[in-house]
C-alpha cells in the first residue's frame, strides 16, 4: 500500500470570505483574520471553501483570495486552498492557480450537482493529482451539499494515488471514520468536516478537524484538537461540552450565514454575504449570540 506522511493535524478552519457592504472582496479584513488565526493558535488556514462561499466568488476573486491568504500567512501556518470544481478542468486550472502562489494543499471537493459515478469521481481526482501531484491533495466528501457521496471503496483507491494525502469527511457518520482510519493507508490523513462529531473522529485515531466554529473560537478549537489526538479525552470533552452550542447555531439556517453574523457581533468582519445567501432571521439572531454567550466567546 501507498505510505504517506500525514501533511498536517490540528485545527483547520474553514476561514469565511470577508465583504465589503456592496459586496466586494473584502481583502483587508481577509489579511486581519488571517493574523488573528495565527495568533489563537489554528493550525492550518482553509480557503474559499463552503463557508468562504465560494460559489459565488468569480474565477479572478477565487484565486485572488487563495494569493492575498499565501501572502498573508508568509509560511507561518499552511493554507489550503479550496479548488474544487464541479469540472475538471476548472479544478485543475485552480489547483495550478494555488501551487503556482505557493499553497500548501488543495481541498478537492466531489463534483457537485451533476452527480458523477464512483468511476466518475475517481477519474476525476485522479485527472487532478496527475495534473497536479506536487500540490497535496485532500479529497472532501459532503453528501448533504454535493449530493454524490463518495464510497469507502473509491476512497481506498484514491489512497493509492501519489498527490492524495487526505479526505475531509463531512458527512457526520463516526462509523463510516472508523473504517476509513481502519483501512486507509498508514498517514493518509482523515480529517472531520463536521463540528459536532470532530471530537469523537480524532479519539478514534483521526488526524484533525476542517472546523466552522473555528471562525469564532480558534483557540479552544485547536486546544480540543490537541487533546482528542493525544487521546485527552477528559480535556477534550471539556471543550467539546462548552463548544456544543456553537456547533449546533452555527448551522441553524444554511452555512456561512449564521458565522458571518457571527463574527460581525464579535467585530471580526463585516456580515455581508452574496446572494443567494441572505442574512441571518432576526429570530435566529438571539440563538447565535446565546450559543456565544453560553460558550464564553461574547
Amino acid at each position: 500500500m501507498t505510505s504517506h506522511s500525514v501533511p498536517l493535524t490540528g485545527s483547520i478552519v474553514a476561514l469565511v470570505t470577508p465583504m465589503h457592504e456592496d459586496g466586494s472582496v473584502d481583502y483587508p479584513a481577509l489579511r486581519k483574520l488571517i493574523d488573528w488565526h495565527i495568533a489563537e493558535g489554528t493550525d492550518c488556514i482553509g480557503v474559499v471553501g463552503t463557508t468562504g462561499e465560494s460559489p459565488t466568488v468569480n474565477v479572478e476573486e477565487h484565486c485572488e483570495i487563495i494569493r492575498v491568504a499565501v501572502e498573508q500567512a508568509a509560511k507561518r501556518v499552511p493554507i489550503m486552498a479550496g479548488c474544487g470544481a464541479n469540472s475538471t478542468a476548472e479544478a485543475i486550472e485552480l489547483a495550478r492557480f494555488a501551487k503556482k502562489v505557493g499553497a500548501d494543499s488543495q481541498l478537492q471537493v466531489v463534483p457537485y450537482y451533476n452527480k458523477p459515478t464512483q468511476e466518475g469521481q475517481y477519474q476525476h481526482f485522479k485527472a487532478i493529482a496527475e495534473a497536479v501531484g506536487d500540490l497535496p491533495t485532500i479529497l472532501y466528501n459532503v453528501p448533504g451539499r454535493s449530493v454524490a457521496d463518495m464510497q469507502h471503496d473509491t476512497v481506498l483507491r484514491l489512497a493509492q494515488i501519489p498527490g492524495i494525502v487526505g479526505i475531509k469527511e463531512a458527512t457526520g457518520n463516526i462509523e463510516r471514520a472508523q473504517w476509513l482510519i481502519r483501512e486507509a493507508p498508514k498517514g493518509f490523513g482523515i480529517y472531520s468536516g463536521d463540528d459536532p462529531t470532530a471530537v469523537a473522529l480524532m479519539l478514534c485515531g483521526g488526524h484533525g478537524n476542517v472546523s466552522v466554529t473555528a471562525n469564532v473560537a480558534p483557540r479552544l478549537m485547536h486546544e480540543l484538537c490537541v487533546a482528542a489526538i493525544a487521546g485527552d479525552v477528559k480535556r477534550a470533552m471539556e471543550i467539546q461540552l462548552r463548544l456544543m452550542p456553537v456547533h449546533k447555531h452555527l448551522f441553524v439556517e444554511a452555512n456561512p450565514i449564521p458565522v458571518k453574523w457571527a463574527l460581525a457581533r464579535m467585530g471580526l468582519c463585516g456580515g455581508t454575504l452574496r446572494l443567494p445567501m441572505t442574512p441571518l432571521t432576526a429570530a435566529n439572531q438571539p440563538v447565535v449570540e446565546g450559543a456565544l454567550r453560553a460558550a464564553g466567546l461574547l
